[in-house]
């Protein structure tokens, strides 16, 4: 067996959600937070905006759009999207992992929703997006975070459509470029490129949108939690600060201290560079080791924040599909173990395989040591 490397990394959580907190991050980060105070006073309602302008700031938004603080996540904000917006056209919904075939769930049985087309692909792939037609709504997720798999631009969607685009970009924002003009609805969770912590989704609604919300009114009942209009007219206040439901002061606080940290680093273009940079250290290694390779085989296609791995060797790919699983669970345990990665399996749902969150807040240095340590696991655990 060959030694163990003699370098761990500094922070060894590649979880890919929560994340990894921004490099220097302590408890104290949060020693500010309005804590025992109403999300409504205003020193709590300040702190809520001040979310939402950074937010609209890093990720260079437009101005005329708008963005809200939901519950539940991002998966929360996707459901407030399609529960409200959906319904006036026929939907094409896209699809390459799990979370975009919950999000077709969705559609076809919750909302019922007869006229839906399904692009869907295996994981590791992409559909083919020139089938989409964007004179109908489309649902599909900037990237796939249980794949590794992202949409390399936005030249797929019509600049003239009729239809809306709703993208589930929890993956993607502020470690990928989001081409606003071709987007009508983009949410996100405060836990994924920030290392924010969980609980807490981001709306954000294009002019489009707004229309449609307006002028559209759904089929369905509408949960107290979804409803962003009154008597046809948008609740402006939803996207100031005044969430509908209690929000945690505590992730608030976080929140902003992830976003001040990406603002004096540089913004969007440092977040970028940071993430991409991590990528490119993981593919360095993967082309020189024969034992592992990426889930996504286009190199464009490639998620630099969720970095999915699958085992390449011909021993493992004999084994049945049980043992594959029991093997990588004996490698990841042992990492963890070691205080060398923490919770780097593949999702649940995906092919066999490792999971690396190189987001922004990773420190290269970190991927960097992680490496030779993937190696030795190979090597170490058992053959049985």
């Amino acid at each position: 067996m060959s030694p163990k490397p003699a370098t761990k990394p500094a922070n060894p959580c590649f979880s890919s959600g929560p994340c990894a907190k921004r490099p220097g991050w302590s408890l104290q980060a949060l020693s500010a937070a309005l804590v025992g105070r109403s999300h409504r006073a205003k020193g709590g309602k300040a702190r809520l905006n001040e979310v939402i302008e950074r937010s609209k700031r890093v990720l260079a938004m437009p101005a005329d759009w708008r963005l809200a603080i939901v519950a539940a996540s991002d998966t929360g904000a996707v459901e407030m999207a399609l529960w409200t917006l959906l319904g006036e056209r026929g939907v094409d919904v896209v699809s390459w992992e799990s979370f975009g075939e919950g999000w077709h769930t969705d559609v076809t049985k919750q909302l019922k929703i007869k006229d839906v087309r399904w692009f869907k692909a295996d994981y590791g792939q992409l559909p083919d997006l020139s089938q989409v037609d964007c004179d109908r709504d489309v649902v599909f997720t900037w990237n796939g975070t249980t794949s590794g798999v992202r949409v390399p631009d936005g030249e797929w969607i019509a600049a003239d459509r009729q239809g809306l685009t709703v993208c589930d970009a929890t993956s993607a924002a502020f470690a990928m470029r989001l081409p606003w003009d071709k987007l009508d609805v983009v949410t996100w969770s405060w836990q994924k490129v920030l290392g924010g912590e969980a609980a807490h989704g981001m709306l954000a609604l294009g002019p489009r949108a707004v229309q449609r919300l307006e002028r559209h009114t759904p089929a369905w009942p509408l949960p107290k939690t979804f409803r962003m209009t009154k008597g046809g007219k948008i609740q402006e206040g939803i996207f100031a600060g005044e969430t509908i439901n209690t929000p945690s002061m505590l992730a608030v606080e976080d929140a902003v201290d992830g976003l001040r940290w990406a603002e004096a680093i540089g913004g969007l273009d440092a977040l970028v560079t940071r993430s991409e940079a991590n990528l490119a250290t993981v593919a360095a290694w993967v082309d020189r080791t024969a034992w592992v390779e990426f889930l996504c085989q286009q190199p464009a296609h490639r998620s630099c924040t969720s970095v999915c791995l699958t085992i390449a060797d011909p021993w493992f790919r004999s084994l049945t599909a049980d043992d594959q699983a029991a093997f990588l669970k004996k490698f990841v345990a042992l990492l963890d173990s070691e205080g060398a990665a923490f919770d780097i399996g593949a999702y649940r749902d995906a092919p066999a395989g490792l999971r690396i969150w190189c987001g922004a807040t990773v420190e290269r240095a970190d991927v960097e040591a992680l490496l030779p340590w993937l190696d030795w696991a190979w090597a170490a655990v058992p053959r049985s």
